[in-house]
């Protein structure tokens, strides 16, 4: 079951590598129907260009007007998608919009996602620093006991890097490193994409059909 009734979800896009995971999430939760909480952080934006092709300006209507256009472009060729993405489903904010929903914790939705997530990102929100939208909106998730979950892509990891994932561990958050298993033998890169995206979905308690789960198949 869906911890949130109303179907709103934070997604955050932070620096690390990894944009096509961050993209291939925010496919499927709009695809569920889900109305998305944007957040990108400046880095996330030289990432997702250089990783997939994908400009996005710093103007969140700007970016939200594009992601629109990408994710509808090839929707046909996607199995989660059964119709076009409805732009009022996205909703793109600004580093610094503190009047956005996810800023307050009388507003914003119980489920944070933060994919791929930087270890910078792990230490400010370890430390509780927000200094920006996207470490505001991660502390606000665990001041009022929400979901949050941090798809961490960085190798090999520092003694730092630990003692900080440790901390969030031990105060109730999800710590879910970008490591795809290969089990269900991907035979592309999207097939190793969707094995993480797969595990995010479960996490979220959001039903999925990208990646079966371990046993089922090979039952037949």
């Amino acid at each position: 079951m869906n911890q949130s009734s109303n179907k709103h979800i934070t997604l955050a896009f932070t620096g690390a590598s990894g944009a096509p995971y961050g993209l291939r999430l925010l496919e499927c939760l709009l695809a569920a129907d889900y109305t998305v909480y944007l957040l990108i952080s400046s880095a996330a934006r030289v990432v997702m260009a250089t990783e997939h092709g994908l400009k996005l300006p710093s103007g969140p209507q700007a970016a939200q007007k594009i992601l629109i256009e990408h994710l509808n472009r090839n929707f046909d060729q996607m199995s989660t998608h059964k119709k076009l993405i409805e732009s009022e489903k996205l909703i793109v904010c600004g580093k610094e919009d503190w009047f956005s929903p996810v800023a307050s914790g009388s507003a914003a939705p119980k489920q944070m996602v933060v994919c791929p997530c930087s270890a910078g990102s792990v230490a400010s929100i370890a430390h509780g620093l927000s200094d920006n939208l996207i470490e505001r909106a991660a502390d606000v998730v665990m001041k009022e006991r929400g979901q949050l979950l941090l798809v961490v892509r960085e190798t090999p990891f520092s003694t730092l890097h630990l003692e900080n994932m440790h901390k969030l561990s031990q105060m109730g958050v999800t710590i879910m490193p970008a490591a795809p298993g290969f089990y269900h033998q991907p035979k592309t890169i999207n097939d190793l994409i969707d094995f993480m995206v797969a595990r995010m979905l479960d996490h979220l308690g959001i039903e999925q059909g990208l990646v079966p789960r371990w046993g089922y198949d090979q039952r037949d």
